[in-house]
């Protein structure tokens, strides 16, 4: 009885040592284009891969707020054999912060990029209908419905978050004390 124990034991610890070993690091981004970048290195890259279709300074955007820069691609104009169609690929600080590209979906289907990412980088971390989550604690790849696939700097984009967080408002504050007066 005690060797079925020991053996069962290590079987397990075998299992969960093999589980954690498939697991990869999560990419930083696609087809040469990767986060952290800035926003003249990833123009750079972007004229490199025609896959992404962009057409120059025209396809830059200034955001409202700080230091914010957006680049949006058409990669369906003029590019019939492209399995992408509009990227996004927004800057904080001159830094590449989110990555979100379009796949088409007449040439590419949801389960053939969710098996390869599997089969790449292990199973997700979360799984839900709207999308998969691969993370390393500082990169968060997703496959998002209906066919997108988003890479985050973690670090920028919830500092990001922290930054535009609103307090309450007076009428929220009355309605929260109101309820836990019930």
């Amino acid at each position: 009885m005690k060797k079925c124990t020991v053996f069962a034991a290590t079987l397990l610890v075998s299992a969960a040592a093999f589980s954690f070993a498939q697991k990869k690091n999560v990419p930083d981004g696609y087809g040469g284009i990767t986060l952290g970048m800035t926003v003249e290195q990833t123009k750079d890259a972007l004229k490199k891969n025609s896959d992404f279709g962009y057409h120059g300074d025209r396809d830059v955007s200034l955001l409202p707020g700080e230091n914010r820069v957006l680049i949006e691609t058409d990669a369906e104009a003029g590019h019939t054999i492209s399995f992408l169609e509009r990227c996004w690929f927004q800057f904080y600080n001159d830094r590449l912060y989110i990555i979100t590209i379009n796949v088409n979906r007449e040439k590419m289907d949801h389960f053939s990029i969710f098996d390869t990412l599997c089969k790449k980088y292990g199973n997700p971390d979360s799984v839900s209908p709207e999308k998969s989550v691969w993370s390393d604690g500082n990169i968060t790849m997703s496959l998002e419905r209906p066919l997108t696939l988003k890479y985050v700097d973690n670090e920028t984009f919830n500092k990001l978050q922290k930054k535009s967080l609103v307090g309450p408002s007076g009428t929220e504050m009355t309605r929260e004390l109101f309820l836990e007066g019930l």
